[in-house]
């Protein structure tokens, strides 16, 4: 299958990094009914804007509707809907004027992003129902956004950085993997050597590539304890068993190099341990996390905290429970009890403070059993969904195949595993692998996400399986007709004609 033929925004070269579903956070693939940000504000919906509210009417999907409703008066507050349906299909069916974007593409490509964006506001002043293309907008905020990241670096300044980083998650992709090190470098000065390692764990789970797996561990080695340099060594092992010569010989200079003993870990028996199970098979068991397991450090002294004693305990897990995650976080500062301890993680995990909600729940996991039957299984539950957040998917996998979580939990983990895998395989060009990791998923969740199920789709293309293909784009185009799904069926139509 030519790369050509697919279009770029599902091309494995332009994928960014995903967040687990247990976040919230979307895949990065951009739909046409989604892909103008705030900064593409206009008065009044145009056609595309439209497109899924008159699908839901077409189908007299009520409770889609009114949700389609609350999101159009929220992204176009000065609108006032027709109150003639057949206005609003005149809206919707219009054709839309065209717009040169040549100039934008110019201005992109000079990185002046922000005459690009003027141009596109004026373009949509002209048309009011012209939209940017999804392509346009991940480059222009991709670039914005590593423009602002590279600003913070030069200013050493932690928290822009990880601002940017947060907006364009893209930015951590392994094809960027210099923002991961610059990153870590950060977190180091800012003596934040867990969160570093932390981040360190997070290429060697995701880049394959020789060189990236030995200069990352090399430069982890600079902030990370032996014991955690072993364990980093054991993911880099498992996302590419291929590398386990070079990372052999890494792991003996590096040892030597402390002073340690030089002897050589076994390639085959490190190989053998790291392999990933198939999508229908279960994870293999693995041990619960032990006191020298490395914790993205907090600035906590988890190892002399008490079970319990902090009076704030009661005033905390309100806070949680109202889901007031800041006051939560400020009242719980320097935890003196493991109880707060918990709480706080919560908190921390759902302000995307990972590196930190990490460290707690792994600290209760180690010592808290005491504190109830329910908090050590959930603070691995927590333990899981970190993992998940830092797309350290096998480490998860692991750990929930050694949890007796509840049901709940247990599909919400394994839903979002079996995302990531698939999206990485499809990323590895494993297309058939990828089919099989999204069709346990459907399995799973009984269904698939529009935009998984879009990947499944061009699997089936690149797996020689053009029939499948047109079978799933058509399914697609059928519930919910976009430029993806007619651009889709029109390649695999083109790819069949000529076989």
């Amino acid at each position: 299958m030519r790369a050509d033929l697919i279009p770029s925004a599902f091309r494995p070269g332009l994928w960014p990094r995903l967040r687990p579903l247990a976040a919230g956070a979307a895949t990065a693939l951009a739909l046409s009914l989604s892909c103008a940000g705030p900064a593409m504000a206009q008065n009044a919906p145009g056609a595309e804007d439209l497109r899924a509210l008159i699908y839901y009417l077409d189908h007299n999907d009520q409770r889609a509707v009114q949700a389609e409703m609350r999101r159009l008066r929220a992204q176009f507050p000065q609108w006032t809907p027709p109150s003639d349906v057949a206005d609003l299909r005149a809206v919707g069916q219009s054709t839309t004027a065209s717009v040169d974007t040549q100039p934008i593409w110019a201005r992109l490509e000079r990185q002046d992003y922000a005459g690009a964006r003027a141009l596109i506001d004026a373009a949509r002043a002209r048309v009011p129902s012209w939209t940017p293309d999804a392509e346009m907008i991940r480059v222009m905020e991709t670039g914005e956004q590593q423009q602002a990241f590279d600003a913070a670096y030069g200013a050493r300044d932690l928290n822009a950085a990880i601002a940017a980083v947060r907006r364009v998650p893209a930015l951590m992709r392994c094809d960027r993997i210099n923002n991961a090190w610059r990153l870590a470098e950060l977190y180091a000065n800012a003596d934040q050597n867990g969160n570093a390692v932390t981040t360190y764990r997070g290429v060697l789970g995701s880049c394959s590539r020789s060189a990236d797996a030995v200069s990352t561990l090399e430069k982890a080695n600079d902030v990370a304890s032996w014991d955690e340099m072993q364990q980093l060594f054991a993911v880099a092992r498992q996302t590419a068993p291929s590398n386990a010569a070079a990372l052999d010989q890494l792991e003996e200079r590096l040892r030597a190099g402390r002073g340690g003993s030089a002897a050589r870990r076994s390639s085959t028996t490190a190989s053998a341990s790291a392999s990933a199970p198939a999508p229908t098979a279960p994870a293999p068991s693995a041990p619960a996390p032990s006191a020298s397991a490395p914790v993205a450090n907090a600035g906590i002294p988890v190892a002399s905290l008490p079970l319990r004693g902090d009076g704030r305990a009661a005033r905390v897990r309100s806070l949680k429970e109202q889901g007031n995650w800041g006051a939560c976080l400020a009242e719980s500062a320097s935890p003196r009890s493991l109880d707060v301890l918990y709480e706080r993680a919560w908190c921390a995990y759902n302000l995307d403070r990972t590196g930190e909600a990490l460290a707690g729940f792994t600290a209760v996991a180690q010592r808290g059993g005491a504190l109830g039957s329910d908090v050590p299984r959930d603070s691995r539950f927590g333990m899981m969904l970190a993992y998940l957040n830092l797309n350290m998917t096998e480490e998860a996998a692991r750990l929930a195949a050694s949890t007796n979580l509840t049901q709940s939990q247990r599909v919400e983990v394994e839903t979002t595993i079996l995302d990531q895998r698939g999206v990485r395989a499809y990323l590895q060009n494993d297309y058939g692998q990828a089919i099989s990791y999204f069709n346990a998923l459907e399995t799973l969740s009984g269904s698939l996400r529009r935009d998984l199920a879009m990947l499944r789709g061009y699997s089936y293309l690149n797996n020689d399986q053009p029939q499948r293909a047109l079978e799933e784009f058509t399914r697609l185009n059928n519930e919910l007709s976009t430029d993806e799904t007619r651009a889709a069926i029109s390649s695999v139509r083109g790819i069949m004609s000529g076989l």
